[in-house]
Order: structure tokens, then C-alpha cells, then sequence
């Protein structure tokens, strides 16, 4: 529900954005291959990450301001960033959708505290269910302590509790159907995400992704889908229900099929820079504004002014397209 007295906040494309991803810190316990390099990157010190009073300040102005509905907490690994609980408090007494994407191994020791303090949704990054390929994709052993996550999540009375499967060919696309059987055992929602040109190496090739349409097949001729996801719908997954009830699943065309028409969401990197796509070439310094004893009228006129100069879209698989500088965790995924 729009906030009283707000104003839409729409860009030159006639989209109305109302949806914002925080990145809570760049760090990550995991390396994977897709995302950062095996090691290298230099991370932020303390004092460059946004403070929780600096989140809340902009999510309050988003929702007072521009009727904003949903928040996600990102990262990096955003339960790595102490006192986690205290942000989702200050976020969730807005009054806005709150989420957040984790790599789940820290879920068995927040999920129940997150949940009471007002997380509503949770999102786990896994992108195999096979021990040594995870570890080959993660740099990292932990399969068991995300698969514990998951369950941590669900026992906490998260609904729904979705698994985020980047799905990369000659990798892991063997295991499409193995992660519908999953989550139609444990009562997930499996969303198979296009595999995106914002690795740290950058050795991203179009031939390894795999379409999203290849994916529904693949799913739908183990079990039939029935379509589930309405025309305009501004979420990024494309969802199907099983047409024998057990559940949904969802494929993220980000490459093949890109939802950039009628997308409604815009980020703040861990250090206080605002995004207005995945895949910008420009950022805005929310950060610098506020330290500097910017007023909330100059923080919601910088936001405004970069939703209006929002891009149509990324151009992946076009001449013309410019990987953004930075990588997936250093942005927010």
C-alpha cells in the first residue's frame, strides 16, 4: 500500500519504481566462481559501509516520499554484517515487503531472530546438490551448513522460503530437474536464474548460459507446469505452479528474455552508492550526501534525478555492451 501523501516515482520510460535492494557489506564467507574471484579483492573498510541509521534514512525517504513497497538486504553475505537483526527491525517498522538473498549458512543461527524482528521472506543462493560441484562453484565445503540453512529457514516459519539456482551450461544444468524434486520434497519455491556477464574474472561467455525456456522444458516434462505469472507482473521471475499443486518454480530470464521494460527496482551499493540497474555504468553517492549534512529534500531530489536518467535496459549480447566495473558482490546481487 502507497504511503499517504507520497508521490509515484516514475522514470522517462513510464516505469514506477518502487522496489530497493540494499546491500548490507561486500564480504563474503563464499568465492563463487560467478561472482568474485578466488581471492584478491580488497574489501571495504567499516567506515565506507552505509551505517543501519543511513539505511533507514534512505528506506524511510523511499517509503514516505516515493511509496516504496519492498526492501531486500543483500550483500557480499549479508548476515556477516554484525547486529543484523537491529537493520530488519528499523526496516520492517516502515512497513514495506522485507527480504533478503543469503548463502544460508548463517540462517541456523538468525533465522529464528530475523524472523522476530521482522524479515519476512528469505532467498538461498545454492547452485548444486552435489557436494564437490558446490564446493568446485563456491570455492568453499559448505553444501551441509546451506542445506541446514534452508531448513533453519523453513522451521522458523519463513513462507515462502526460495532457492536461487544459477544455472551455467556444462556446469551444473544436469541438475535442473534434481533441484525441482528438492523443492517439491521440502516445500521450496526453486527460482533457476540466466547465468549474468558480472563474474570478477570475467570470463562470462554467452554459450555457457543456458535458457530460460530450455529450463521450463526441462522441468515441465518431469512434472507439468501450468503458467503462473500475469501479464505486467514486474517481478523478475517468470513463475509456474506444478499442475498437480505441489508448489512453483520460477526461471529469471535476465539474459534471454530481459524484464528491463518493466522493471521497478533500483539498489544502494554497501557503500551508500545508488544504482538505478544491475548493470549502470553510473552511481550516485547517497553516502557522501549524507555526511556531508545533506537535507532529506536534497537526498530524495538525488534519488529522483537518477530514477529519471534510468537506462531502457542492459544490452548483453549487443556490440555496444559495457560490463559494469564492478562485480556481482561488490554491487549487491
Amino acid at each position: 500500500m502507497r504511503s499517504p501523501g507520497s508521490t509515484a516515482l516514475v522514470d522517462s520510460y513510464g516505469r514506477t519504481v518502487r522496489d530497493l535492494r540494499i546491500s548490507v557489506t561486500d564480504r563474503c564467507n563464499f568465492r563463487c566462481t560467478y561472482c568474485m574471484p578466488a581471492e584478491g579483492l580488497q574489501w571495504l573498510d567499516r567506515a565506507e559501509l552505509l551505517t543501519y541509521e543511513e539505511i533507514e534514512r534512505i528506506a524511510r525517504i523511499c517509503v514516505e516520499r516515493f511509496g516504496f513497497e519492498s526492501f531486500r538486504l543483500t550483500g557480499g553475505e549479508p548476515l556477516l554484517r554484525r547486529n543484523l537483526e537491529d537493520l530488519v527491525g528499523r526496516l520492517a517498522a516502515l512497513g514495506a515487503d522485507l527480504a533478503i538473498t543469503t548463502n544460508g549458512t548463517g540462517l541456523v543461527s538468525h533465522a529464528a531472530s530475523l524472523r522476530q524482528a521482522g524479515l519476512r521472506r528469505v532467498n538461498v543462493s545454492c547452485d548444486s546438490l552435489k557436494r564437490e560441484r558446490f564446493e568446485q562453484l563456491t570455492r568453499r565445503d559448505e553444501l551441509d551448513k546451506t542445506l541446514q540453512g534452508i531448513d533453519a529457514a523453513l522451521a522458523a516459519g519463513f513462507d515462502p522460503v526460495k532457492v536461487n539456482v544459477v544455472v551455467i551450461r556444462g556446469v551444473n544444468d544436469d541438475e535442473i530437474v534434481d533441484f525441482a524434486e528438492f523443492g517439491r520434497a521440502k516445500g521450496l519455491d526453486i527460482r533457476f536464474i540466466e547465468y549474468m556477464p558480472l563474474d570478477a574474472d570475467g570470463t562470462w561467455s554467452g554459450a555457457a548460459v543456458v535458457p530460460s525456456s530450455e529450463v521450463v522444458a526441462a522441468v515441465a516434462e518431469r512434472f507439468p507446469l501450468v503458467r503462473d505469472h500475469p501479464d505486467g507482473d514486474p517481478t523478475p521471475a517468470h513463475r509456474w505452479r506444478y499442475a498437480d499443486g505441489r508448489g512453483t518454480v520460477g526461471v529469471i530470464a535476465s539474459v534471454t528474455e530481459p524484464f528491463c521494460g518493466d522493471c521497478d527496482r533500483i539498489r544502494i551499493t554497501s557503500d551508500g552508492q545508488l544504482r538505478t540497474c544491475l548493470f549502470s555504468l553510473e552511481e550516485t553517492d547517497l553516502r557522501g550526501l549524507m555526511r556531508e549534512g545533506g537535507s532529506d529534500d536534497q537526498l530524495a531530489e538525488a534519488i529522483a534525478t537518477a530514477v529519471a536518467g534510468k537506462w531502457a535496459g542492459h544490452k548483453i549480447g549487443q556490440v555496444n555492451f559495457l560490463r559494469p566495473r564492478r562485480s556481482m558482490s561488490q554491487i549487491g546481487g
